[in-house]
C-alpha cells in the first residue's frame, strides 16, 4: 500500500491550499484517514483526521480554518485549508491507520509535502 500526497507549496497569509491524498494497492477498507503535520524542531502533530464512517477531528489551531474530506470508494483524503498562518508552515503527512490488507491490519504514512506560509 502506498500513499501519495498532493498540493502543498507556498502561499502567502490569509491564502488558501488544498492538500490531497491517494492510497493506491489491494485496500480492503481504511478505518481513518487523516493528516500530521511537522514543523522545524517540533514533534508531528495530528492536524485533522476522518473515520470511515465520517466522523472528524481537528487540532484547536486548525478548527474553523481547515476541512477534512475523504471518498471511501476512491481511498483518498483531502484537506481545504483556509486563512492560512506562517505557523501553519510545516511538512504535512498524510496518514492511513488501521488499513485491512491481504496480510491484516497496518498503518501508513505518505512521504510529506511542505507547506510554507510566508509573504
Amino acid at each position: 500500500v502506498q500513499l501519495v500526497e498532493s498540493g502543498g507549496g507556498l502561499v502567502q497569509p490569509g491564502g488558501s491550499l488544498r492538500l490531497s491524498c491517494a492510497a493506491s494497492g489491494i485496500i480492503f477498507s481504511i478505518n481513518a484517514m487523516g493528516w500530521y503535520r511537522q514543523a522545524p524542531g517540533k514533534q508531528r502533530e495530528l492536524v485533522a483526521a476522518i473515520t470511515s464512517g465520517g466522523m472528524t477531528t481537528y487540532a484547536d489551531s486548525v478548527k474553523g480554518r481547515f476541512t477534512i474530506s475523504r471518498d471511501n470508494a476512491k481511498n483518498t483524503v483531502s484537506l481545504q485549508m483556509n486563512s492560512l498562518k506562517p505557523e501553519d508552515t510545516a511538512v504535512y503527512y498524510c496518514n492511513a491507520r488501521l488499513v485491512r490488507t491481504v496480510t491484516g491490519l497496518h498503518d501508513y504514512w505518505g512521504q510529506g509535502t511542505q507547506v510554507t506560509v510566508s509573504s
